[in-house]
Order: structure tokens, then sequence, then C-alpha cells
């Protein structure tokens, strides 16, 4: 039974091990003068932007907002559109890009027919296929740049910013996409910030 539940923890572990391996990296910048137990109030920085918004970017925008909200009220941080401590911005970058691939080569399997001539009768070998070596190339990806930029309201200067990078499945972010971007960058932010 002692066998049983160690394998089950190991294969777990391996499994979790696995999951973090894969996860995109994050980056974060702080000022390390700031002390960060004084902020407790955040608003929105409204996007200037010049051209027609369209209902995706909106929609997008939206999840943006509640991701990053729902992230920072777990930490007891609340919105205040009067008088906010730090001011809170995103920006997100997609850009096609090239990813290598390697893939093993093996030689086709194949099959020779021998006649033995002691019993008079044909025999079949089989040769199995054989490692050659690796074949290296690319593929066409998306990659997306999640940046989350605090802003000091009263000075005006950025305190802290977090970023990641990872392949993107569709043109757009996806909410999954989003929500795992920010849940990464704010573990950095619990670390940084000494939350």
């Amino acid at each position: 039974m002692k066998t049983l539940k160690l394998k089950w923890i190991g294969m777990l572990a391996g499994a979790a091990f696995f999951i973090v391996g894969c996860s995109a990296p994050v980056h974060v910048e702080k000022d390390d003068s700031v002390d960060f137990s004084k902020y407790r109030s955040y608003a929105w920085v409204e996007k200037n932007e010049s051209g027609n918004e369209n209902q995706v970017n909106d929609l997008m925008e939206r999840k943006f907002k509640q991701a990053v909200s729902a992230e920072l009220e777990k930490q007891g941080w609340r919105k205040d559109e009067r008088k906010p401590d730090v001011l809170i911005s995103y920006d997100v970058l997609v850009e096609k890009t090239e990813s290598w691939q390697r893939e093993a080569v093996y030689s086709e399997p194949y099959y020779r027919t021998y006649y033995n001539p002691y019993s008079h009768r044909y025999y079949t070998v089989y040769y199995p296929s054989e490692f050659i070596g690796y074949q290296n190339y690319s593929v066409p990806v998306r990659e997306g740049t999640v940046t989350i930029t605090v802003t000091d309201a009263k000075t005006d200067k950025v305190i802290w910013q977090g970023w990641t990078t990872d392949q993107l499945n569709s043109r757009n972010l996806s909410s999954k996409e989003i929500n795992n971007a920010v849940k990464s960058i704010f573990k950095k932010f619990n670390d940084l910030a000494g939350r």
C-alpha cells in the first residue's frame, strides 16, 4: 500500500513539475526605493487611441480590467476613480515570429530475402528503421506579449512593471490566455511588492 501511495505522489510531483516548467516566463522591474505598503487604491489609465474602436478590442479591454482588478482585490486593493494611489495600464503586442522545431529522422524499415542452400528454402529477415539524425525546421507562430504597468498617481513615475510572452492559439488573446498571463504576472507582483 505504501508503494502505491509513493508511486502516486511521485507521478503528481512529476506532473506539477512539467506544468510549472511549461509556463511562460514572467519578467518584472520594480522601483526599489518605493514602499508598496502605502498603496491601497488604484484607477485605470484611459487609452487615447485614434481611429475606430471595434467590439473585439472593447471586449478584450474589459477582460483585462476584470482579470487585473480581481488580482488586486485579492490583495486588499480597492478601485478609486477620484483619488487613487496608483494608475494601472496594460499593453498587448501580438506579432508573427518563427518557432524552431527539431524532429528525429529514421530510415525506412525493410525486408531482405535469403536462400538457405542447406535447407533449400528461402527465409526473410526484417531490418527495423535506424536513427539517422535530426531535422530542424521553422514553423510560423503568433506570440503575444502582455505588459502591466503600475504608476504612482502623485509623481507619475512608473514604480512596477511586469510582462510575459507566450505563443497564441488564435489571432487575438482568448479569455483563458488573458487570465493566465495576468495571474502569472501578479504572482511576481505579490513577491516583489511584499504582499
